[in-house]
């Protein structure tokens, strides 16, 4: 067999093993997240079909195939049938370029579906194009609850992604590469990303919640609102596809804020003292991480409140945004003026602006949630505003 044949037969093999493995976990991230949101409000989650519900994503998947598939009448078929494949399919091909291990580590091959020199900047490339997923499924449906929801979700992805790729940006300038293997690898060396670039870290975060539409930035399914959104005129599998991109998307942000600032494949280097090597393991540290920032998602879930869509696009305008670009003069003052004084002091400032975040969130929390009763006689706004705060 030739060479060029054998590895492309092994790329092939390492993808449908990604994608099963990836759909397998947005079945059962269902069923955790009902079991975990039930016990943090105090009430009984899944527990009929089989021991414990463990068969519960089961009974959904069969339900979501054998379901009647609704056809609306007004709407474009090809565009409409379409739209939930290409969510899928981005989400799918996304996860692909994330490095579980060193290159080599995987029975002798490489744990990764493929490799780019661009990295961080291919992926996020390729998973900005979900939202096209989302917006012609919205469109296709001839209904205008489904264009709210569409609109909503292309205005939030365009705005928190700009805050996202100037958060990462400091990053970039420590490494000097976005190849994820060489960031991974400076980390094994310097320390995880996190001490270095808090700020930078939180900035994502916020925006990873927003890009895949998760609580409390779901405004482009919000149901109190739009009924279900984009998503209100599908049924059965098409639903369903569209529900796998949403958890794909979440497992995918998790990978990455893993990657770019826990350390990502490389385990805690004090872990050798007591097992030689166990820092190196492939597959099972990413793993480990990804859970946790999972487990983040569905916490924040039971615990904020949606934002109005007006706080939603302040939010990531008059804060988000300028903070990501502060965080990158921060950043590139210090390696231009101050490299010599090695990397901590970038961590305690970096530190020192997160705080100060915290400290002042009262202060700064005006330029999202505006005031929007009426003046007063004396053309002041009233002491609590209409709508909350």
């Amino acid at each position: 067999m030739p060479d060029w044949l054998a590895e492309l037969l092994i790329t092939l093999l390492k993808g449908v093993l990604v994608a099963l493995a990836l759909l397998t976990t947005f079945a059962y991230m269902t069923l955790i997240e009902r079991r975990l949101l039930a016990r943090m409000q105090i009430r009984y989650g899944p527990n009929r079909v089989g021991p414990g519900g463990l068969f519960q994503p089961l009974a959904d998947a069969v339900k979501s195939i054998f379901k009647e598939d609704l056809r609306v009448t007004m709407a474009d078929k090809l565009v409409y049938t379409m739209a939930p494949i290409v969510a899928i399919g981005m989400a799918l091909t996304a996860f692909g370029g994330i490095p579980a291990g060193p290159a080599g580590s995987l029975f002798g091959e490489d744990p990764w579906v493929y490799q780019l020199d661009a990295g961080i900047l291919a992926l996020l490339a390729i998973t900005s194009m979900g939202v096209y997923g989302i917006f012609l499924g919205g469109w296709a449906s001839g209904s205008k609850y489904p264009i709210l929801g569409g609109l909503r979700s292309s205005a939030q992805m365009i705005s928190y992604e700009l805050g996202m790729g100037l958060s990462i940006l400091g990053l970039l300038m420590l490494v000097g590469s976005t190849a994820f293997v060489n960031i991974v690898e400076w980390q094994a060396a310097n320390g995880w990303m996190l001490l270095f670039q808090s700020l930078g870290f939180a900035l994502f975060l916020v925006s990873s919640f927003a890009e895949t539409n998760r609580t409390p930035f779901d405004l482009p399914e919000a149901e109190q609102e739009l009924v279900a959104g984009y998503l209100t005129e599908y049924s059965a599998i098409k639903w369903a596809l569209f529900q796998m991109a949403e958890y794909v998307n979440m497992i995918t942000a998790s990978a990455i804020m893993a990657t770019l600032f826990f350390g990502g494949y490389r385990g805690p280097v004090f872990l050798e003292g007591l097992i030689p090597g166990i820092s190196g393991w492939p597959i099972i540290w990413l793993v480990v991480k990804i859970a946790f920032f999972l487990f983040l998602f569905i916490w924040v879930r039971a615990t904020l409140p949606r934002f109005r869509y007006d706080q939603l696009m302040r939010f990531g305008w008059k804060l988000l945004l300028p903070l990501a670009l502060a965080n990158t003069m921060m950043t590139a003052a210090y390696l231009a003026f101050a490299r010599g004084l090695g990397l901590w002091p970038l961590a305690l400032l970096s530190l020192l602006g997160l705080l100060l975040l915290f400290a002042m969130s009262d202060r700064v929390r005006v330029l999202w949630n505006k005031p929007t009763g009426r003046r007063g006689a004396d053309d002041s706004w009233p002491t609590r505003p209409l709508g909350g705060d």
